[in-house]
This record gives C-alpha cells, structure tokens and sequence, in this order.
C-alpha cells in the first residue's frame, strides 16, 4: 500500500520495521556505532578498552596454557611408558650386579685360602734348615686360631641368600706356633733361636722356658719356644719348576 502526503510541510512517520523488501534484519553495526557516537565520557572509553583488551589477553592465555599442558601430558605419557620400558633392564641390571659380586666375595675366599696353603711348608722347611745337630724336636703346634668364616652374630637377609663375608684375599693369617725340643748342647738351642730369627719367614722367637729332664738315663735340656709366621719380601720367594721323571 502507498500513501501519498497531500498536505504540504507535514511528512509521514515511518513505519517500524519497514525495511527494503519488507525484511525484519536488525543493523547492528549502525547500533554500535550509534553507541559509540553517544558515548562522550573518555574514562568510559578508556574501560571499554582496557575490558576489551583483557578479554583478548584472556583468551590468548587460555589458548597457550592449553597448549602448554597438552604438551606436558604427552611428554608425562612418554616419560611413563619410558619407565615402565626400563623397569624390567634394570632389575635386570641389579640382578646381574648382586651375581657380580657375590662371585667376587667367592674368588676373594678362594685366594684367601690359597694365601695359607705354603704357610706351614714355609714353617717346617725354615725349622728344618735351621735345627742344629745333636737337637731334635718333639712338637710343633700352632697355638692361635685361624679363621675365615662369617661372624657368629652375623644376621641372615631378609630375602634368604647367603651372603659371604668380606675377605682380604692379600692378608695372610697370622700364625702363632710353639716349638717342643731336646738338645744335649746350650750353644745348639742359642744357635737355633738365632738361625730362626734370621730366617724371613719367622720371627718374635722367644724362649718360653728349658730344663734339665733324664731321657735314657742321660742328661739333656728340653727347651719350648714360641714364634710367629711373618710375610717374607717377595725377593725371598723363589719358584722353580716342578718335573716329574717318566718311567
């Protein structure tokens, strides 16, 4: 319908919602913008702005920490995959240890032992280089004990194996032995105190107590002495080889 004004200096109002084509769009750009024009307070331009601003500012941090733990979870997963993946290499890798050293702790005793086996060969081969003539002896006795097993009060683990003691396979046992002789001269018992003591594998020698006793209806002196086993110089030590005739 089309009005048309016949009266001059008068105009008609127009109709509310009356858009071209009859649409009923609303201009939102010419609302704000008619906003904006009306607004004439600066400080309350200035909070527009700063509210604005921070609601960017807000929003570009929300997008970066989101990234930041999206980024920290993957590297969380894979550090957990990591350690479940190595778990079991090193349980292995303590197995593998406890083994290495408990063969250790073994080759130690075994060398322990190995120290003490020319103990007493060293021992019977200087007293019997240095036993004068017209002596002859009747005991030869260690009198301390020497031993290599673990501590009586020593407490098992609480998973069950056995564990071996600490040994020091280069420390040879300190051996305390007594001498029980005869001998129808002094000089000869003076004489081989001297030569054992001047012997590397001996030493301390003392005389412990001698006496006057009747053996065969004859006078002789029985004599005890007391001595220890010393670590000789390794230039004492001679080793020859050992042959075997064939027959």
């Amino acid at each position: 319908m089309i009005e048309i004004n016949l009266l001059p200096g008068t105009t008609s109002k127009p109709r509310r919602g009356g858009g071209g084509g009859g649409g009923g769009g609303v201009d939102f750009a010419g609302a704000a913008a008619g906003i904006v024009s009306g607004v004439k307070d600066p400080f309350l331009l200035g909070a527009l702005g700063s509210f604005v601003l921070s609601a960017a500012l807000v929003a570009l941090m929300f997008w970066y920490q989101r990234g930041q733990a999206s980024d920290i979870n993957s590297k969380l997963d894979g550090a957990i995959a990591d350690s479940t993946r190595y778990t079991a290499v090193i349980k292995e890798k303590r197995r593998a240890e406890s083994e290495r050293d408990s063969v250790v702790r073994q080759v130690e005793l075994i060398k322990s032992f190995d120290s003490k086996r020319f103990v007493w060969p060293h021992l019977m081969d200087e007293i019997s280089r240095a036993l004068p003539p017209y002596t002859w002896l009747t005991t030869v006795q260690q009198t301390n004990s020497v031993s290599s097993a673990a501590p009586a009060n020593a407490t098992p683990p609480a998973d069950g194996k056995r564990v071996l003691p600490e040994v020091d396979s280069t420390a040879v046992p300190r051996v305390h032995f007594k001498i029980v002789g005869n001998t129808v001269d002094i000089q000869a018992l003076t004489r081989f105190m001297k030569l054992l003591e001047a012997s590397p594998f001996v030493e301390n020698v003392q005389l412990e107590k001698s006496s006057i006793v009747l053996i065969d209806g004859k006078e002789v002196t029985e004599f005890t002495l007391t001595a220890s086993y010393q670590e000789p110089d390794p230039s004492a030590i001679k080793t020859v080889p050992v042959s075997l005739a064939v027959r």
